[in-house]
């Protein structure tokens, strides 16, 4: 009798644990399918443990006691943004001799305030190109883990760079004898360097390919590293399947690491006619920050940017335009990098309207932050669409993106893996 009685109980308790299994339902206005820039009106979404299990049209759900149904009548859905070049650990607006004072501490949590504003602003998913300390791995565990709330993030520990490059900071005197921590000098050095940002936590790799706007002492279309340099951190980092972003403005310096294999070229911003045909013949993907410039030029002096700094911007941004169009048109593969943090954090959506304005339709736009960045991370089969399979990873706005691009700037609606994280309705 006992023993009937503890099976009775037993299967009860399943029962219940079964019939209070929540599923999400997500019903808009419509919905971007970003792969075949179709708009697809009155879409209903399935969501079961932060993942799409069905998409229907014109249907109503049939919901359970503990169900939910998020009704966004007024709204058109769109997969969620991802920005493929991101600093979280920096802030225009603080003067760059301020930031030199920063401990990596202080750092991780200046990266856990912009992660959040960066989700809230649409961006489901984060590539961070390099952050001191392992601190914006730290930021990413800790969202992970669900300590904090932010994206998705792909961190790169130190960036990788020559002595006296890009990469090291040439900003303080000889005698305290300081060199950055990604710095490597030579192929097998360059490997160890990979090696101990992998040890430490990284999914991802960048180096420093040429000379920078940011730093000083460099010049921006220099190559620093060699193909050997290059090759090495490339060959190291691919063993272990990680994506490398080379930073190169410099033309010698783009052509040189797309011969060494990397998955993308950051910035890019002097390209010929074969840099264009490397990167088609290679598949390399070009992440092209062209948004940033009018803010450095117009609020960088206040902020603290030096003159040297200044000057370099001004003789890379309409070089760098020119180049975007010119990939464009040659169809080139492109994701969506912005550089935030030469910016303000949040605003990483303003950038698609210049893409729009320097050739891209609205869709490839939208793709180079969807679709195209989920395939540069190898993340194409779970990321990047609406898509049955694939995370519940969605933003709503006001209008239809694909005829008003500027819609994107302004994200009132932002879910990831199925846990709402923005409702301003």
């Amino acid at each position: 009798m006992k023993k009937q009685l503890l099976s009775t109980s037993i299967a009860l308790l399943c029962l219940t644990a079964f019939n209070t299994h929540a599923v999400t339902y997500l019903s808009a206005k419509a919905m971007v399918d970003v792969k075949d820039g179709k708009l697809i009106k009155s879409p209903l979404i399935t969501i079961d443990d932060g993942v799409i299990t069905n998409i229907e049209q014109n249907k109503k759900p049939t919901l359970t006691k503990d169900d939910k149904h998020i009704q966004l009548p007024d709204l058109t859905l769109m997969p969620g943004l991802m920005d493929m070049h991101v600093h979280l650990t920096s802030d225009p607006t603080v003067p760059r001799s301020e930031r030199l004072g920063q401990s990596v501490p202080r750092m991780a949590i200046k990266a856990a305030h912009f992660a959040k504003k960066t989700l809230e602003a649409g961006f489901t998913t984060v590539r961070n190109v390099g952050a001191e300390g392992y601190s914006v791995i730290a930021v990413r565990d800790g969202i992970n883990a669900g300590d904090i709330v932010g994206p998705r993030i792909w961190a790169a520990g130190p960036s990788l760079g020559i002595t006296g490059g890009h990469c090291d900071n040439n900003r303080l005197p000889p005698e305290l004898k300081y060199t950055s921590s990604g710095v490597a000098d030579g192929p097998w050095a360059a490997r160890i360097k990979v090696r101990e940002n992998i040890k430490y936590g990284a999914n991802a790799i960048k180096f420093c390919a040429t000379g920078g706007v940011f730093s000083k002492g460099t010049k921006v279309g220099a190559q620093q590293y060699s193909f050997e340099e290059m090759k090495a951190i490339v060959d190291e980092a691919h063993m272990r399947d990680l994506p490398v972003a080379a930073h190169a403005h410099g033309t010698s310096g783009i052509k040189t690491a797309i011969k060494a294999g990397v998955d993308s070229v950051e910035h890019a911003s002097f390209l010929d006619d074969e840099a264009i045909a490397l990167a088609k013949e290679h598949g390399t993907w070009l992440s092209m920050d062209i948004y940033n410039t009018e803010y450095t030029l117009t609020y960088g002096e206040q902020n603290g940017v030096d003159e040297e700094n200044l000057n370099k911007e001004r003789q890379v941004s309409k070089r760098q335009r020119d180049s975007f169009s010119r990939a464009v048109k040659a169809g080139v593969k492109m994701v969506f990098g912005t550089d935030a943090a030469i910016y303000p954090h949040g605003d990483n959506a303003k950038q698609f309207s210049r893409m729009v304005e320097f050739g891209m339709t609205e869709l490839q736009a939208i793709q180079a932050s969807t679709i195209n960045s989920a395939k540069l991370l190898k993340m194409d089969t779970q990321l990047g669409q609406i898509k049955t399979g694939f995370a519940a990873d969605i933003i709503a706005v006001k209008a239809n993106p694909l005829k008003s691009i500027k819609t994107l700037e302004a994200v009132p609606f932002v879910m990831k893996a199925g846990v709402v994280y923005k409702n301003q309705l």
